[in-house]
């Protein structure tokens, strides 16, 4: 079939455009090389390709592309989604190409990480080249196609000045972009220069009423529950931007988008759900329960994207929380347990004083390292599955920081969970400091990593055997992903007898847990 003329062509490369078999986390083997198996393999288990109609538009798309298509059709522009493998139709007639991604050239963590440690690009770089290499950008720009890209990522084009002119950027935006993205289509359609990059401060960014709802599936069933962090996290720049709570209303019909095109499953997106509705850093536990309602009522299953461990606590402690919303999200019995991602960063309470003070909020700062410890144990009792993050070369740390972090971790082994280091990248507040690379690299962070990654390989095992993968057709995904984590732990302990490193065993804890 012959593609319709699309004058506004959004898209990404295959590591973004996929929905991980429906599992978020498999998303994340594209921030590393292929290991211990053909790249081809790994990017099936990790980014396999999405169902499209005969158009090449794509069954399920990122959130952030999604919002920016209906931000352009409510304005009446001929905007539309489309896969990677179909964007070449497009091209000859199309007069914007927008582009979007998480980590364009694997310069965010952990992709930095796994680059440096394994000296190979991760896929999700070698990914996006290759797509943008395959497009024929030459011969569009000749018939006056212009190339605006953007996304969390966008801060990295600083970075790759030289690929600016090889793919014919012409603007970078850096920021939320409902405010920026008319005014410069609105410049393509009338002839006017384009400028070359736009930062989108705390001040430019959209209000609720300013942000769309999209028209067609997001990857997962994703949607946006609120925007900006009110914690200030020195190493983070979403705490840069003004706190906004989606309506109850606002949400659920991007729900019911999502299940009317067929995604039944969804994630809750914020930086921390658990403040969903709250005063300050005050919880607000029915405007919580109320959101968990609508979501099951329309979800087969439910899972969260981000929340905070001093959240976590808290919730249960003094409202019961958490054992509530297990209750409504596990109701039926269709869904046993959750994920999310959280942040432990450091075990080091001098250095959370220091970078993240209100990360332990209601709590003390001095207390960190026993909030981390019972936020774990609250989760692993709601089977609640986190993948965490470390930050291994934090500005002024010490040794002393790092075995603070090692011991930590090693307080979490009775906790199910996924725990990833990850080296510093300037962001936030704290951009303008080094970033941190091999060359900084000592014993105690080699051990950190070590630790993490004994604790997650164990863990993984655990958590594939008993919850993961079940249905009969991802059979060969299941055996797949143990086949890696045998390869693994294989090299692992080839590595750690080649060293004389003493090896870390934790089988004994997960045989009673």
């Amino acid at each position: 079939m012959s593609p319709r003329p699309v004058d506004i062509v959004l898209t990404t490369d295959r590591s973004m455009m996929s929905n991980h078999h429906g599992k978020e986390f498999l998303g994340f083997m594209t921030t590393g090389p292929a290991i211990g198996m053909p790249e081809s393999l790994w990017m099936w288990i990790a980014c396999p390709k999405m169902k499209t109609d005969p158009l090449g538009r794509p069954w399920q798309a990122p959130y952030a592309l999604r919002k920016l298509e209906a931000l352009l059709q409510d304005k009446g522009y001929n905007a539309a989604v489309i896969d990677p493998d179909h964007v070449n139709r497009y091209l000859g007639s199309a007069r914007i190409l927008m582009l979007s991604h998480h980590d364009y050239f694997a310069l965010c963590p952990p992709s930095s990480e796994w680059w440096i440690v394994t000296r190979k690009e991760p896929t999700n770089a070698k990914s996006f080249r290759k797509f943008m290499d395959s497009l024929d950008l030459r011969r569009a720009k000749e018939n006056g196609l212009k190339v605006i890209v953007g996304g969390p990522a966008a801060w990295q084009w600083l970075y790759k000045l030289d690929l600016w002119g090889r793919w014919g950027i012409d603007t970078v935006i850096d920021g939320e972009g409902e405010h920026v993205v008319l005014d410069l289509v609105d410049k393509v359609y009338n002839g006017e220069p384009l400028p070359r990059y736009v930062f989108v401060g705390p001040r430019d960014v959209p209000a609720i009423e300013e942000i769309p709802l999209i028209k067609h599936a997001s990857i997962n069933g994703l949607v946006e529950i609120m925007r900006g962090c009110p914690r200030g996290c020195k190493f983070c720049s979403v705490t840069l931007r003004p706190l906004r709570h989606m309506p109850l209303g606002m949400i659920e019909k991007e729900i019911s988008v999502n299940v009317k095109e067929g995604v039944r499953s969804g994630i809750l997106h914020s930086e921390d759900v658990l403040l969903y509705g709250c005063r300050g850093l005050k919880l607000n536990p029915d405007a919580l329960i109320k959101l968990h309602q609508v979501a099951r009522r329309h979800l087969e299953s439910i899972a969260w994207s981000h929340a905070s461990l001093a959240a976590i606590k808290n919730a249960e402690e003094e409202y019961g929380l958490i054992s509530r919303l297990r209750e409504v999200i596990c109701a039926d019995g269709t869904q046993e347990y959750w994920g999310v991602e959280v942040g432990i960063e450091t075990g080091s309470v001098r250095l959370a004083k220091k970078i993240m003070p209100a990360k332990a909020a209601p709590y003390p700062a001095e207390k960190w390292p026993e909030v981390v410890e019972d936020a774990f144990a609250i989760m692993h009792e709601n089977n609640i599955i986190p993948a965490a993050t470390l930050i291994l070369g934090l500005p002024e740390e010490t040794s002393d920081d790092l075995m603070d972090t090692a011991e930590l971790i090693d307080r979490l082994k009775p906790y199910r969970s996924l725990i990833v280091p990850m080296f510093f990248v300037p962001m936030g507040v704290l951009k303008n400091k080094e970033w941190f690379t091999e060359v900084k690299l000592k014993d105690e962070h080699i051990e950190v990593m070590r630790i993490c990654l004994w604790h997650t390989v164990r863990w993984a095992e655990d958590i594939i055997d008993r919850f993961y993968l079940k249905r009969p057709h991802l059979v060969p995904l299941k055996y797949s992903l143990k086949m890696f984590l045998g390869y693994v732990k294989m090299k692992a302990k080839s590595y750690e007898k080649k060293l004389g490193l003493r090896p870390i065993e934790t089988e004994a804890v997960l045989a009673t847990h």
